[in-house]
């Protein structure tokens, strides 16, 4: 990372609140490290500030956890942590919107978000997940995330970018660090982003980044198997830009793919018990309800303002009851017949498992190739699904 435009020559002590989310972006503890390295390097104080709304319970400890399952702790970046939820607002967008930052971030010198530039599950528009979301709502910690969501179910999210344009011109951002991901979940691009041209190249970046976005090639789907779900894979657990599915205060909607019944088997090991989204899944297993922090998932659903996310769906013991249910109220009479895809979770699209009525359309599909015989489903001896671990 070298200096922008060469205007970093030396830091002279100043500190740096360098921010973080919760979802695990590729590499980010490299990116992250290396980031502080360099501002150590050019004479700054560097230090971590969670940047990631309610999430990890809305409490210091939580959001320690949470960066801490993506291996970043006070000790594997040589740099302190601090994630006290202390805010306080520094502006208003509206007479009834304040713009709440992290107490801790106000007290550094500089800030310096990083954060993934992507599609957001809930909404759609010139900007969406990235540089200023955190800013505006991530790094306004419960406070500010909550105020905001509620504002947005009567004004919509677009309010993001003029939210975002008080913040810029309030906050001493010494830089941006905007990074895309292509379809494969893989880094893809960092770009470093002076204050002034933060909103618009994030807008230019976003566009990029929906090109890449990955998605399940086939439209008509009976069931949807989902192998792990949580807030380290998407901010509703599993992204509705893949499952074709939502449903919100904002507005319900069900886009291509359209599935008839989801199916969750897990959480994913990161998600520190969070399962928020697990409401949009129909069927799960007593793995998922048993492994719940239901306090985390209700604090999450309510500060977005989303109670539907963290509704329990129904659930059984084994995957093979789940999967029965599944077909049961799919209106197919022949199990044979059902069309089922199952993947790892909505970042893992390289490989999926489908069933036989797909294979005309696997044939068809120039981009789509069909790598193994096939077979039935195999069970343990618990009668849950055998692992599925992606090819390469």
């Amino acid at each position: 990372m070298a200096p922008i435009g060469g205007s970093l020559r030396s830091g002279n002590g100043a500190s740096v609140a360098v921010c973080i989310g919760s979802r695990n972006i590729n590499h980010l503890d490299e990116l992250v490290f290396q980031c502080l390295r360099f501002l150590k390097d050019n004479g700054f104080r560097p230090f971590i500030v969670p940047a990631m709304g309610s999430h990890g319970g809305a409490a210091p400890e939580g959001q320690k956890a949470v960066l801490a399952g993506f291996n970043i702790t006070e000790n594997t970046m040589q740099a302190p942590i601090a994630a006290e939820m202390g805010t306080q607002p520094v502006g208003y967008l509206t007479p009834d919107l304040p713009l709440y930052i992290s107490n801790a971030a106000l007290a550094a010198d500089y800030i310096v978000p990083i954060n993934r530039i992507k599609p957001h599950t809930k909404f759609s528009g010139a900007i969406e997940s990235g540089i200023c979301k955190m800013l505006t709502i991530g790094l306004g910690k419960a406070d500010g995330a909550g105020a905001f969501h509620r504002a947005a179910v009567t004004r919509g999210f677009g309010i993001i970018e003029g939210a975002a344009e008080k913040l810029l011109s309030r906050l001493n951002i010494l830089f941006g660090v905007g990074v895309l991901e292509d379809g494969y979940a893989r880094l893809s691009s960092i770009d470093v982003l002076i204050p002034e041209e933060i909103i618009f190249r994030e807008k230019e970046l976003l566009e990029k980044a929906r090109q890449m976005m990955p998605g399940i090639p086939f439209d008509s789907i009976d069931i949807l198997i989902i192998d792990q779900i949580g807030k380290d894979i998407s901010g509703i657990g599993m992204d509705s830009n893949v499952t074709g599915r939502h449903r919100d205060i904002s507005g319900d909607f069900y886009t291509t793919p359209h599935v008839k019944r989801i199916f969750v088997r897990d959480l994913s090991p990161a998600s520190g018990g969070n399962a928020n989204g697990i409401g949009l899944a129909d069927v799960t297993t007593r793995r998922v309800a048993d492994a719940v922090d239901w306090q985390k998932t209700f604090v999450n659903a309510l500060t977005a303002v989303s109670p539907e996310k963290a509704a329990r769906p129904m659930y059984f013991e084994t995957d093979r009851e789940c999967l029965a249910a599944c077909a049961q109220t799919t209106g197919i009479g022949e199990t044979v017949d059902l069309r089922i895809v199952r993947i790892k979770h909505t970042a893992s699209l390289s490989h999926l498992q489908v069933s036989r009525p797909l294979e005309y359309e696997i044939q068809s599909h120039p981009a789509l190739a069909q790598i193994k015989e096939w077979a039935p489903f195999a069970f343990d001896a618990s009668d849950n699904l055998e692992d599925f671990i992606p090819y390469g």
